[in-house]
């Protein structure tokens, strides 16, 4: 399934669209469970559904500072302060004739069947209260259960923990969970020119910054990193290390060395241990994009992602192409790719026979979106790619104009 848009593709690659949905539905999660304390649980997935342990609110209690009353004994005299109740009280019962002053959180005093907010109240010289302005029954009032009751569903299995979810967890008094293990990802590179960052640097030799970018994309996503290094333009050394990776691996993600050059050794080494799926995607950059495995077939043996070695289509094809398939190995659904239109604020001639993909800043000063380039994109060219907020998608044979709409992609959902 395609996004809707009018195209051209370039025979024999497989839209953008089309390949996303392609690596969804290749996945599938990855067994076994474990628990770990909460306080260990940021990122990882929920292996079983989680039910609340108790009514939350677990008592009617008050939602504001103020003072909790019964509306019928409102009078123009005003009402005495016979009661105070702080959060962590018990529950108490408001004498007759009387309020109480309430603080938020705490429980509403039965009897009482409204709060008012401090800010609504006038105390008299005698310290009784008049209330100003009008008051509903139920006002500021946290209904006991409102939020949840014990027993109720309260997070799905396969959720991804984050902050508020492990909140909601505590809130509960839960202090362990069971999570599905980590996705074991193999990372290498390919290149007879790469060397480690810090190393000393010959003339014609690049650092290795895939791997670092790589790295720390997956460092949000909550796995377990075999950092198989980097692997020569050598097809016995390649062979080695993607035996390893298949023996070793839930998933095997490598860059470089999968386009058809003589010097490209990546695609034959995939064939001889498993197969391709597909290679190539009509995207700029990220053309080389490739799906494969090790092992008999996609669905027995070990899913492979065989990325571009320039550095941007590197960065798009895990945004784009590898992260659902690892959510997918993870349990979980990968979300839909957000997109939404922006003005272009700038002039291009537009890819041919393949969408682009700009990397762009989104400029709010006239009030609505609109997105500039955010320099040089080259797709060896990172600064562009450091800088920018998100990609503008730019269909196949279009020319980008000034102030027409375009759709856009916040680079914040691929979790950076």
């Amino acid at each position: 399934m395609n996004c809707g848009c009018a195209e051209v593709i370039t025979p024999g690659l497989v839209d953008l669209f089309d390949a996303r949905e392609r690596m969804a539905a290749a996945s599938r999660p990855v067994a076994g469970v474990e628990r770990v304390a909460l306080e260990e649980a940021e990122g990882r997935v929920l292996g079983d559904a989680v039910a609340a342990t108790l009514d939350l609110p677990g008592v009617d209690n008050s939602a504001m500072d103020g003072y909790a009353l019964r509306l019928a004994e409102l009078t123009p005299r005003g009402l005495p302060v016979i009661q105070r109740v702080p959060a962590g009280a018990g529950v108490m019962h408001l004498p007759e004739g009387g309020c109480a002053r309430i603080f938020t959180g705490a429980p509403v005093p039965i009897g009482a069947d409204a709060v008012v907010p401090q800010e609504k109240v006038r105390l008299d010289a005698e310290g009784r209260v008049h209330v100003e302005g009008g008051l509903s029954p139920g006002a500021n009032i946290r209904r006991q259960g409102e939020e949840s009751r014990a027993g109720t569903p309260l997070l799905a299995s396969n959720t991804r923990l984050e902050a508020a979810a492990i909140a909601l967890l505590a809130s509960h008094g839960i202090a362990e969970v069971t999570v599905r293990r980590r996705v074991r990802v193999a990372l290498l590179s390919t290149g007879d020119e790469l060397i480690e960052p810090g190393q000393p640097r010959a003339p014609g030799q690049v650092f290795d910054s895939n791997r670092a970018m790589l790295k720390s994309l997956m460092a949000h996503q909550g796995i377990e990193l075999i950092d198989i290094g980097v692997v020569l333009d050598d097809p016995h050394e390649l062979h080695r290390a993607l035996e390893r990776a298949r023996d070793e691996a839930d998933l095997v993600v490598c860059s470089g060395g999968v386009s058809v050059g003589e010097e490209d050794h990546v695609r034959p080494a995939i064939e001889r241990l498993g197969g391709i799926v597909f290679h190539g995607v009509g995207i700029k950059p990220g053309k080389p994009f490739a799906l494969g495995f090790l092992g008999k077939s996609l669905d027995a043996g070990t899913p492979l992602v065989a990325l571009p070695g320039n550095p941007v289509a590197s960065l798009v094809g895990w945004q784009f192409l590898a992260l659902p398939l690892l959510q997918g190995r993870q349990g979980m659904t990968p979300p839909p790719l957000q997109r939404f239109p922006v003005k272009a604020g700038f002039t291009r001639r537009g890819p041919r026979g393949r969408r682009e993909l700009l990397r762009v800043v989104i400029d709010w000063s006239s009030g609505t979106p609109v997105a500039q380039l955010a320099g040089g994109q080259g797709s060896h060219m990172l600064s562009a790619a450091s800088q920018a907020h998100g990609y503008l998608l730019v269909d196949a044979d279009t020319d980008v104009e000034e102030h027409h709409a375009y759709g856009y992609c916040p680079a914040a959902q691929f979790g950076r």
